[in-house]
């Protein structure tokens, strides 16, 4: 049970359950504020150029990246692996914290839900565009044909991660998207013009809140929790297997599925504090995203920070034990030392010593700490995946063969368009969406207030 006591409110400023609509549905109400537009122009401009580099690679090829023969994943399966990362927040904020019975998720799981989406759309391009010839890409599609069974080639990485992205962004959009459905019937019923009132009434499936309606509700949401909690895990671990199932040293390890699952949900649990900064302070939510809201999140990534320390330290011990001359080489000599060392101590750092320092309430507590924290962890994370990517590739068995890698400006500005398509989409959602779940903060302002004793 959640004692306020203890722990705090959750909710601050004696709210009633009106108040709590009108404060969530305000941001909606209300006029654009001039910070929105100018980054929805950033992101859009972004976007647009991540767009022409799409173009431009399908237009003349793959060889405008700087993958060659060695390095044939570079930038795309980097990025690609880092949204898919962050896209984990959501499902692990809607039902892991729901299994743990954590009441403070409330204010929070409609904005991580919203990222996942947007993230695991950003991550499916990539695979894509990999491919050289997208047009083809129907090749992976489960469709009958004459060129065989009903999926070509079962035993591809790509096919496994179409099957992996395409079930986890259905399954994220529709628990996003049906868990909104009450919110959308208060902004209909609280809509003064006909074309907002039509537009959320369409949104809302004719929602009416009756008894039924919340009881066949809170049933679709444990159904496809219980789905989400399933894939949370497998996604990741399919991602990690497309590594793991080679023989590349760095790669051939049994440590990485739950090493990619917890890494995942590491940099989502980043990225969801620094949304949830942004919305309470530009939206001024202070009352529904509080100080403990930030604690709690604070002290989730503390614990997983500890576990990817013990994760890469496992690693680094491993390829010693194992006396296997070319683990040796990759880790001691391409990672620890040489050419990508600095990448391997930006992760460690950013990764397993500086969210240590949340360790201090006084840190926990401190705003612009937390912020700036929260990108430390995402950069990290970002290193940690070229780590994997490019030092295993670069220098193999076979010294003839070893390579160099730094990326074009055609694969910074794809990954630059995905920023900007995921900040655009966030943005929008920021604008027309309730940011918090209104009926789920309504369900436990009562519990979890504090009585005053007279």
């Amino acid at each position: 049970m959640y004692k306020a006591e203890v722990r705090g409110p959750l909710i601050l400023g004696n709210k009633d359950y009106r108040q709590i609509t009108s404060d969530i549905i305000a941001p909606i109400d209300n006029p654009t504020p001039g910070w929105w537009k100018v980054a929805l122009a950033i992101s859009l401009v972004m976007a647009s150029f991540g767009i022409f580099a799409l173009y431009y690679t399908v237009r003349y090829g793959l060889g405008t990246w700087a993958v060659n023969n060695s390095v044939a994943w570079g930038w795309e399966i980097i990025n690609f692996v880092w949204w898919i990362g962050i896209g984990h927040a959501g499902t692990a904020f809607s039902i892991f914290l729901l299994i743990l019975r954590q009441k403070w998720r409330t204010s929070i799981n409609r904005a991580a839900e919203a990222m996942t989406v947007f993230a695991v759309g950003c991550a499916a391009i990539f695979p894509a565009i990999h491919m050289g010839r997208v047009w083809l890409a129907f090749y992976i599609f489960p469709y009958p044909n004459t060129r065989g069974p009903l999926w070509v080639n079962f035993n591809s990485p790509l096919f496994w991660d179409f099957i992996a992205i395409s079930a986890y962004l259905l399954i994220s959009a529709s628990f996003w998207y049906f868990g909104m459905v009450p919110d959308f019937a208060s902004i209909r019923d609280r809509a003064k013009t006909k074309a907002k009132k039509a537009i959320y009434g369409f949104l809302a499936f004719g929602w009416t809140g009756s008894t039924k309606e919340w009881l066949r509700y809170e049933g679709l949401s444990y159904v496809l929790g219980g789905i989400a909690a399933v894939l949370v895990v497998s996604v990741h671990s399919i991602v990690s297997t497309d590594f793991a199932s080679s023989v590349i040293p760095g790669w051939h390890s049994t440590l990485f599925p739950p090493y990619f699952v917890v890494g995942a949900i590491f940099s989502g649990f980043g990225m969801v504090m620094t949304l949830m900064i942004v919305i309470r302070k530009y939206y001024h939510l202070e009352d529904y995203v509080t100080a403990s809201h930030l604690n709690a999140i604070a002290k989730i990534l503390v614990f997983i920070s500890l576990i990817m320390g013990t994760a890469y330290a496992t690693e680094v011990f491993i390829a010693w034990y194992s006396g296997n001359p070319y683990e040796m080489f990759t880790f001691f000599h391409n990672r620890i030392t040489g050419d990508y060392s600095f990448m391997f101590w930006a992760m460690v750092i950013c990764n397993a010593v500086i969210p240590q320092v949340m360790w201090s309430k006084k840190v926990r507590s401190n705003i612009t700490a937390l912020f700036i924290i929260s990108l430390i962890i995402n950069v990290g994370m970002w290193y940690e995946r070229f780590n994997i990517v490019v030092t295993s590739l670069s220098k193999d068995y076979l010294p003839s063969s070893w390579a160099t890698y730094s990326p074009t400006w055609v694969e910074i500005g794809i990954y630059i368009g995905t920023i900007g398509i995921f900040t655009a989409g966030v943005l929008f959602f920021f604008r027309f969406v309730p940011m918090i779940a209104i009926s789920e903060v309504k369900s436990v302002l009562k519990p979890t207030e504090i009585t005053e004793k007279h």
